[in-house]
């Protein structure tokens, strides 16, 4: 089997199978110690389960949705043994409420439900009760009361089953993936075989990989960037390892059991890591904080494929050595590479990790494009600090100036290709305004604002906003938020930050501070600690705020600087205690609207 002949999901394990067959093609945790699956046992328990599948009643074009908290094999086991008799499956965020279970389960109709542990059965159970498509709901954990998927891996019908794979075209529907949205129901995305394949078999080449080598997964297998990448890494006969990001940090956690080659990770991950990196180089003292410092202060100048010589390179041996070698480590020593998305990352996050022999890479798509569009990759002369890189093979970019509210040489971003989506599904409305037919092919407009930056003969892009996300202030004047909160995240007092101004004469902040960060900060100018609902009150406190707005203001224009803040008591999350809106959507971009709303009073009294 050639790699030109996976053209269906499931191709990707026959590939494997085929040519790289490994003894670890999966592992995860099962009762506190690590279990691994071979490529064979993987293929058998897909062809079983699809067996099941069948057994059931479902039959081609047919709905099922996939549900779990973290990511397992079991996930892999149902979306390959669903795509092979050309059942459509519907994975789920587990986050959502049992309301959006009842929407996207109507909307979708989905006849069964495949759940992992927690209240996940309790949810979907509770959404049952108005789910008249909704036959039964299987578990991967064993549950009083509630029926096991193990009932469903049945003996196998070889030739039944290899003329259910015949009959899958790649054009046909694999999967409907709903989106997380800031903003009403969310709409499902419908992929077909070649869609997600294409967008594979673009990304693979792109990982500084060798068949065998480690991959952590942890992003949610739901989502389209993890769930694509999954597929990649079957194919490149990478062993896989499943986790969550609960447990992935310390001398105990996974990254340091593990010792990964590879992972993927959000923005958020990589701030959070490197927070802490600086709160240990903060707890130290004397000539070791120094060194420490020292050694930060050298990744400043850092860029992508230059070399460093006599004295610079000397320096910047010793500072690897003694402190950036200790990074590593606790990554597990053995990352050759890490791949962000899904939101912006900071570019001084993405070149700290470089610089210290962690190379950091942002990628750049939608779930609507299967997902990737632009990767900036490993290679040489592929990547550039603060752009998204350059487009992937198979894809196409340009970008729509037309709208007067664009500074020159930027655009809506547009992308045609194999992988870009059939449409929404039961929403011809929705689609019509993103799928645009020009001269014959089918464009995209992704709703982000970009320019393209050409370095060395290679284009890259640059995001520089949302659209629907652009503020446009009293005076008529537009203003991009997330370059300015991308900015102010970089500062290890600043945990998260949204930018206000809709209307008003003037921008503002609503920043929520890093904890961590301020008791580092109390302890370096001997401030006493105290509840933050107080602490945020200090006038001291209020100034190093206000430091940091004036250090990041001159860096945009006049109209773009802040001019007042907020300091807020609370953390923003993807998921709420109290039942009310959650200020994040599950891939952790800001639900603008929500936090309006939340902190009207504040946001108000900012313009009073």
């Amino acid at each position: 089997m050639e790699i030109s002949d996976i053209t269906r999901l499931f191709d990707t394990m026959q590939y494997q199978k085929e040519n790289h067959p490994l003894q670890k093609s999966f592992g995860q945790k099962e009762n506190g110690e690590w279990k691994y699956y071979s490529t064979e046992e993987v293929s058998n328990l897909i062809n079983q389960f699809s067996m099941g599948l069948l057994s059931l009643g479902l039959k081609k074009g047919d709905k099922a949705a996939m549900v779990n908290y973290k990511n397992r094999v079991e996930f892999v086991i149902c979306d390959l043994a669903m795509a092979q008799i050309g059942v459509v499956s519907v994975p789920v965020y587990p986050t959502i409420s049992p309301s959006d279970y009842q929407f996207i389960f109507n909307d979708s109709g989905v006849k069964y439900c495949f759940a992992g542990s927690g209240d996940l059965c309790d949810k979907v159970s509770e959404a049952k009760t108005k789910l008249p498509n909704l036959i039964d709901i299987y578990t991967f954990e064993k549950m009083e009361g509630q029926k096991h998927w193990d009932a469903l891996f049945l003996e196998v019908d070889e030739t039944m089953l290899a003329e259910s794979k015949v009959s899958i075209k790649e054009e046909e529907l694999a999967t409907i993936i709903y989106t997380s949205g800031t903003t009403g129901n969310p709409k499902g995305v419908m992929l077909s075989h070649k869609n997600i394949i294409s967008n594979l078999k673009s990304v693979a080449p792109i990982f500084p990989l060798n068949p065998g080598d480690r991959v952590l997964s942890f992003l949610p297998m739901c989502h389209v960037f993890e769930r694509t990448a999954s597929l990649a890494y079957i194919t490149k006969s990478y062993e896989v390892i499943f986790t969550g990001t609960d447990n992935l940090g310390g001398p105990d956690g996974d990254l340091a059991t593990i010792q990964p080659h590879y992972f993927n990770t959000v923005p958020r991950l990589l701030e959070k890591v490197y927070d802490k990196i600086v709160q240990k180089g903060l707890a130290l003292t004397g000539m070791k904080r120094r060194l420490f410092f020292w050694a930060l202060d050298l990744t400043n100048d850092y860029a992508y494929d230059t070399p460093f010589t006599g004295l610079d390179k000397i320096k910047r041996s010793i500072a690897d050595k003694l402190i950036f070698s200790k990074w590593r480590a606790a990554l597990g020593g053995n990352v050759k590479g890490i791949l962000t998305g899904a939101a912006p990352c900071p570019e001084k996050i993405a070149r700290v990790f470089s610089a210290a022999g962690v190379p950091v890479r942002e990628g750049y798509g939608l779930t609507e494009s299967s997902p990737g569009i632009t990767i900036n990759n490993f290679t040489a002369g592929q990547a550039m600090l603060g752009t998204v890189g350059p487009t992937l093979t198979g894809v196409k970019i340009q970008l729509d100036t037309k709208d007067t509210m664009y500074k020159d040489g930027e655009g809506e971003i547009m992308a045609a290709g194999n992988n870009i989506m059939l449409g929404y599904y039961n929403n011809t409305a929705a689609t019509e305004k993103v799928l645009k037919e020009i001269d014959g092919e089918v464009w995209l407009y992704t709703g982000d604002v970009g320019r393209i930056i050409n370095k060395n003969g290679v284009e890259f892009l640059k995001i520089t906003d949302r659209k629907k996300e652009l503020l446009k202030t009293s005076g008529g004047k537009y203003v991009a938020p997330a370059p300015i909160e991308s900015k102010l995240k970089e500062r290890l007092l600043v945990e998260q930050v949204m930018v206000v101004g809709e209307a008003r004469k003037f921008v503002s902040a609503l920043i929520v501070p890093s904890l961590e960060g301020l008791k580092s900060w109390c302890e370096t100018k001997s401030v006493t600690w105290k509840a933050a609902a107080e602490l945020l009150k200090e006038e001291a406190v209020i100034k190093a705020f206000q430091e940091i707005i004036d250090d990041v203001n001159p860096t945009f224009g006049h109209v773009e600087q802040v001019k007042k803040f907020t300091l807020l008591n609370t953390t923003w999350e993807p998921v709420t205690t109290d039942g009310s809106d959650s200020e994040l959507t599950p891939t952790l971009k800001l639900k603008r609207r929500v936090i309006r709303e939340k902190y009207k009073n504040e946001i108000d009294a900012m313009y009073a």
